[in-house]
């Protein structure tokens, strides 16, 4: 039989060069599977950069959180106060922005570590809807932490405050009911502060559908949700039902003052400014008289006898001093309130942790008080 060139080629070559040619091969053949497997390393948040100089409302911005609010200002440039409710439920808003700022600079979204499902809970005129989370850790009596979420009353929902309910349940290791609650002007004053007292009584008492421990609960929230979380433990203790163990309440809605330190330094901050407030409790309430609600102006609440709490503030943010005054009139009350600042960030930063680092250190600062009351 006639052998074919190439195999006259190859065999006629010395033992040691054949070897050497397959060693080449197979070793360009690794190198090339090396290339195509290879992923650089993710992008850290020291990658993430603004586009422009500070604005003058906001002198101390950290370089992450000023990225957000200039995304935030190419994607929703018309102001909330200018806007009626329906088309500010529109615009995008800090969720949105935490998006893009991402993609632009190739931030990966972590892996995530709950389950959720949904479920419906019975209220005055209906029923609202929940998300409920509960880890992936594999325990059947899990702390239960009933979670608010912001919005002014008015605006947003359990979708736009994900993060922040993720983080909760990820980092407590606790199921989270993220509540739905009723906003205005729909529903007016104190719809969403009654719809909040409902979900959490329906927590308790569904603890053990939910693989949770109704003798371990706490309440949380941010901003208007922040406000919530403090009269859900007020109202529990004047019913004399079952309080919860911790309070969590991030830049919580505390007072009616508008001429409150921060609440001048920072009229013009986003995405929070001053003339928002007004707006907010504009539709939210039947009347502005209702602003003096101890509801709604915690500072004239009687706070005695509430659970340990933790209020967490952001520097830039019209609420910063109300923080603070609701800090101390609770200790004053003898209530153990702890209170922590983050500098150079803004209200709303305590869910962006994929991209703003304070916001990983609050959301840490907060596990672990509530796990230290829940355990």
């Amino acid at each position: 039989m006639k052998k074919h060139p190439y195999s006259q080629r190859l065999f006629g070559m010395r033992k040691g060069a054949v070897m050497m040619s397959l060693l080449l091969m197979v070793v360009a053949g690794f190198t090339a599977c090396q290339k195509a497997d290879y992923e650089p390393p993710a992008p850290g948040y020291e990658s993430i950069q603004p586009s422009k100089a500070k604005p003058a409302w906001g002198p101390t911005l950290t370089q992450q959180m000023q990225a957000v609010i200039e995304t935030l200002d190419t994607i929703a440039p018309a102001p909330i106060e200018s806007l009626t409710p329906e088309q500010a439920r529109l615009q995008p808003g800090p969720t949105e922005a935490v998006m893009r700022v991402m993609n632009n600079f190739r931030i990966p979204m972590p892996l995530s570590g709950v389950d959720t499902m949904g479920r419906e809970i019975p209220v005055a005129g209906g029923t609202i809807h929940a998300r409920v989370y509960t880890p992936r850790t594999g325990r059947s009596n899990y702390p239960l932490i009933v979670y608010y979420h912001g919005g002014g009353w008015v605006i947003a929902t359990i979708d736009t405050y994900n993060a922040s309910a993720q983080a909760l349940a990820e980092k407590t290791d606790a199921v989270v009911v993220s509540v739905e609650y009723r906003k205005g002007p729909e529903f007016k004053f104190p719809t969403a502060h009654q719809d909040a007292y409902a979900a959490y009584q329906w927590a308790v008492e569904n603890a053990a559908s939910l693989r949770a421990d109704s003798a371990k609960v706490a309440t949380a929230g941010e901003s208007a949700g922040g406000n919530l979380a403090v009269n859900v433990a007020i109202m529990a203790r004047d019913n004399g039902y079952k309080m919860p163990r911790h309070i969590l309440s991030v830049y919580p809605v505390a007072s009616n003052d508008l001429s409150l330190p921060s609440k001048i330094t920072y009229a013009a901050a986003k995405p929070l400014n001053t003339p928002m407030l007004p707006w907010f409790l504009g539709h939210y309430l039947n009347s502005m008289d209702e602003a003096a609600n101890p509801m709604i102006n915690l500072l004239a609440a009687d706070v005695s006898g509430l659970p340990t709490t933790t209020i967490i503030n952001a520097e830039i943010d019209p609420l910063e001093t109300e923080g603070a005054l609701l800090t101390d009139k609770m200790r004053a009350a003898g209530v153990d309130a702890t209170r922590q600042l983050y500098t150079g960030v803004t209200h709303e930063f305590f869910g962006m942790a994929t991209v703003v680092p304070e916001a990983k250190a609050a959301q840490d600062f907060a596990a672990s008080r509530l796990k230290a009351s829940l355990q």
